[in-house]
């Protein structure tokens, strides 16, 4: 996610719809790191065979600088959006 101060947050979750509003303030609070900078926005997402896999990959990527993870979204961009996927 991108955060409104343009940092980039990741995380694992099963409905990504429902935690992208957690973060914005729906419900849960979402992650103490997003709170203070509202609203949050999704720029990227994967799909996992189950959550080792995701937080497998969760990890990857928060290694990855700042400019890899740009790289990733702006590859990404061909992936479909939660709201749109069947």
């Amino acid at each position: 996610m991108r955060c409104a101060d343009g940092t980039l947050y990741t995380g694992v979750a099963v409905d990504v719809e429902r935690r992208v509003a957690e973060h914005n303030g729906a419900g849960k609070p979402g992650a103490r790191y997003t709170r203070s900078r509202r609203p949050v926005k999704l720029v990227y997402y994967e799909a996992a065979a189950n959550r080792s896999a995701a937080c497998k990959r969760e990890y990857r990527i928060k290694q990855l600088t700042r400019q890899e993870k740009l790289a990733l979204i702006a590859a990404g961009s061909r992936m479909i959006s939660p709201a749109k996927k069947k």
